[in-house]
């Protein structure tokens, strides 16, 4: 892995794989996971967030921050760089979770990995590219909808995928960012997750506030 500085966050340098790495060629050989590493790269929406909050660092500043699919850890670095207080890393992927140590490391940053079934109390959540498929929709959008009508806000950040749930979505800005190392720009957008959509999802909040709804 080379750590290289990103070209739409010149702050921000991240471990990022070469064609000489054999990332995929190792997890085959170790009997990880032979599917593409991608937390090693910076997906669009995680790009979106970082851009955005670079330029409305109020947006984090002062405040205990959680990052929901850290995946590289990307977007929790930039809310530090940006000045929140505390930011929290939810990530399933071991390795992604070695990635994030890593990449805060190299940022000069301190980013907490959060391992609990519950959620910390938080000010703000951060989700990029947590809806890629109809799949991870189902199991993440009923999660942070819940999170919104608790009163917290959320955050998404998101390149325009198909299943991009928008119903929910309150669009604030749009980027030209790359996406899982593609050399070409796409559109990525940041939006609010709206609240009032609990509809009949029901189960306890990921925070210490939990309660049924």
């Amino acid at each position: 892995m080379e750590l290289r500085t990103l070209p739409f966050c010149p702050e921000i340098r991240l471990y990022t794989p070469t064609p000489q790495t054999g990332l995929n060629s190792w997890l085959v050989a170790e009997g990880l996971d032979a599917a593409p590493p991608y937390w090693a790269y910076a997906w669009g929406g995680g790009a979106a967030l970082a851009i955005y909050l670079r330029d409305h660092r109020e947006a984090v500043a002062g405040k205990t921050v959680l990052d929901f699919g850290a995946g590289s850890g990307l977007v929790a670095i930039a809310a530090l760089k940006a000045g929140a207080a505390r930011v929290y890393a939810v990530e399933p992927d071991p390795i992604a979770q070695v990635a994030i140590g890593l990449n805060a490391a190299a940022n000069h940053v301190d980013v907490t990995l959060w391992h609990a079934p519950v959620w910390p109390d938080v000010d703000l959540v951060l989700a990029g590219d947590v809806f890629y498929t109809a799949d991870v929709v189902a199991q993440t959008l009923p999660l942070l909808r819940r999170t919104a009508d608790a009163g917290t806000p959320v955050l998404v950040g998101d390149p325009y995928r198909r299943d991009l749930p928008r119903e929910h979505l309150q669009p604030i800005a749009d980027y030209a960012v790359p996406d899982m190392g593609g050399r070409e720009p796409v559109k990525a957008g940041v939006f609010a997750l709206r609240p009032g959509h609990g509809g009949n999802v029901s189960g306890p909040l990921p925070g210490n506030r939990s309660r049924p709804i």
